[in-house]
């Protein structure tokens, strides 16, 4: 059955770097797009940024542009969230998700990962 596991978040302090990691299996990785979304501690999940199945189309929530580059390793099944110049208000539980279909910064995606928690803290 399909499966994502998110791997590589911590805690870090603020300007700090962390890349996540977003290992998939269980089906045709490189016809799905990816999506990084986060929830932070009261507050609904929100989507940070999608990439579609090929790699051409990116997308990224305003908070994080500039400083977090998403990537898609079709070959090696995993996609990646770098995230630099990181700043508290970036804690949460990120997640990684797949669809098939549109890369979205939406919630309509049909598997997702148990999340990684990122904690930007001094």
């Amino acid at each position: 059955q399909p499966l994502l596991v998110e791997s590589g978040g911590g805690l870090v302090q603020p300007g700090g770097s962390l890349r996540l990691s977003c290992a998939a299996s269980g089906f045709t990785f490189d016809e799905y797009a990816i999506g990084w979304f986060r929830q932070a501690p009261g507050k609904d999940r929100e989507g940070v940024s999608a990439i579609s199945h090929t790699g051409d189309t990116i997308h990224y929530a305003d908070s994080v542009k500039g400083r977090f580059t998403i990537s898609k390793d079709n070959a090696n099944n995993r996609a990646y969230l770098q995230m630099n110049s990181l700043k508290p208000e970036d804690t949460g539980v990120y997640y990684c998700a797949a669809r098939w279909g549109l890369a979205l910064l939406s919630q309509e995606y049909d598997y997702w990962g148990q999340g990684a928690q990122v904690t930007v803290s001094s």
